[in-house]
Order: C-alpha cells, then structure tokens, then sequence
C-alpha cells in the first residue's frame, strides 16, 4: 500500500512543487511506483511533469467534485516518469464547492483508497495555504515534508504550520505524522541561513532531514522545459541532492520497518 506524503507549507515560493516534481521523479528512477497529485490551481506541477494544464480532461477537480473515479484521472506519460493527477485554474471552484458536501475534509483520502495498493507513493503537491484543498491533502497524508528556507519569517510560519498539523491530527488523521523538514534554496555563504539552520536542528533534530537541497540554476530552469531536474541536467547540484532525499527517506522507512517489526 502506498505511503502518501503531502509536500505542504502556507508560505509561498519555500520550493514546495520543485520538491514535489524532484522528489517523485527520484522515487521513480529507483524503480518505485510513484503517482504526484497537482493541488495547487497554478498548475505548476502539471507543466513541470511535461504536461499542458490547458489540454487535461480531467483535473483534481473532477476527483474531489464530481467524484470521478481516479483511475479515470490520472495522466501515465510524463517526463518524469511517474503518474499524475493534474490542476489547472479548475481547481480554485473545488475549494468553494467542498464546503457544500459532506465530510468534505476527507474526500482525497476517499478517492485514493481505489488506487493505493497500485503505488509505493503518493506525494501531494499543496498550494501555498492552509486552504480546503491543503486540508484534504493533509487529511489523506500518511505524513508531511515540510520545504523551507532558512530564512527568520520561516520560522515562525513553521510554528503555525506544526500547530495546524497537530489539530488536524486530533480531529481527522491520527496517522498524520511530520515526515521531516526539508532545508530548500540554501546557501552555506548566508550567516543567517547557517543561523536558522542550526536553530530547526536544535528544535527540531532527527525531524530535519540532512540532506539540504541547494540554490542552483538548473533547478530554477528545468520547469521552463517541462521535466524533473534530473531529466534536464542530471549532473546538476539540484537533481543530485534530490536523488539524495530520495535516498534518506527510503532509509528512514526502512529503519522504522525494522524498528516496528521489533517492538511487535
């Protein structure tokens, strides 16, 4: 059964759908079965997997509104070589109309559960606030990589998110978990980035992951060609550190499968 992940963060342009587009394409290159799920109506992720949100028959919207079954959803080819749920402008009416349905914080987790065993991951890209569609997201997320950059705002925006997450945990998903804190856009040269840095370390500790996705060019450009870092520029800082994370996370699953198995 898949793990789903939502790559969330209120604050905007923190590197949340660079992360989502990277992280899935690395998963997939390690031969996992990988579906992304755009949230967002700017439609970034869709054009950043190589797809054009002008052109899609369906969207996220017919999976959370019209209850579209996902299996009629969801796009096969992209450049990235995992699955798609597309967004596009369509997606802003899905927010207004969930506040007309019923238990409407859980319609994401509803609609996935026909697709689950089909993966090993769901990421979920959410747009930049703790909207309806973020809440779903989060409603329907085994756990959470929160990007940020190393910045002071961040701070404090990281508390308000924490918080939310711990409701949304009492209310709706007890499995809810924080999957780590990824350090995005960072720059070793910034005495304020290696400030803050330490700070999420100290506060934070195992939760932060080590691995650090750096500022780089090629990351900023792949979208503009339609395709994952590591299909654009594949010696690339970005693409590298991405397949990096990729790497810590299957670790960390992996050590707490075997730290579950051993308590059992």
């Amino acid at each position: 059964m898949a793990k789903i992940i939502a790559i969330a963060n209120q604050k905007g342009g923190v590197g949340k759908t660079t992360t989502s587009i990277n992280l899935a394409a690395s998963m997939a290159a390690t031969r996992r079965r990988v579906l992304l799920i755009d949230l967002d109506p700017q439609g970034n992720a869709t054009m950043g997997s190589g797809i054009d949100k002008y052109q899609v028959s369906h969207t996220a919207y017919d999976l959370l509104v019209e209850e579209t079954p996902a299996s009629e959803v969801i796009q096969t080819e992209t450049t990235g070589k995992y699955h798609l749920i597309a967004a596009n402008t369509d997606v802003t009416a899905a927010e207004i109309k969930l506040m007309e349905v019923f238990a409407r914080e859980l319609r994401l987790r509803t609609a996935l559960e026909s697709i689950q065993d089909q993966y090993d991951y769901i990421f979920i890209d959410c747009p930049p606030s703790l909207n309806m569609l973020t809440v779903n997201a989060l409603g329907a997320a085994d756990g959470v990589v929160i990007p940020m950059q190393c910045e002071y705002y961040a701070l404090e925006g990281l508390t308000a998110l924490m918080d939310t997450i711990g409701k949304l945990k009492q209310l709706i998903n007890p499995k809810l978990e924080v999957e780590g804190i990824l350090r995005t856009m960072y720059d070793p040269r910034n005495r304020l980035a290696n400030d803050v840095s330490d700070q999420l370390k100290q506060h934070f500790s195992d939760k932060v992951y080590r691995t650090v996705i750096p500022r780089n060019v090629r990351l900023a450009e792949a979208p503009s060609f339609g395709a994952p870092a590591m299909y654009y520029d594949k010696s690339s800082a970005g693409a590298k550190a991405y397949l990096a994370l990729a790497g810590e996370i299957l670790r960390r699953q992996e050590s707490a499968r075997i730290t579950s198995l051993a308590t059992e």
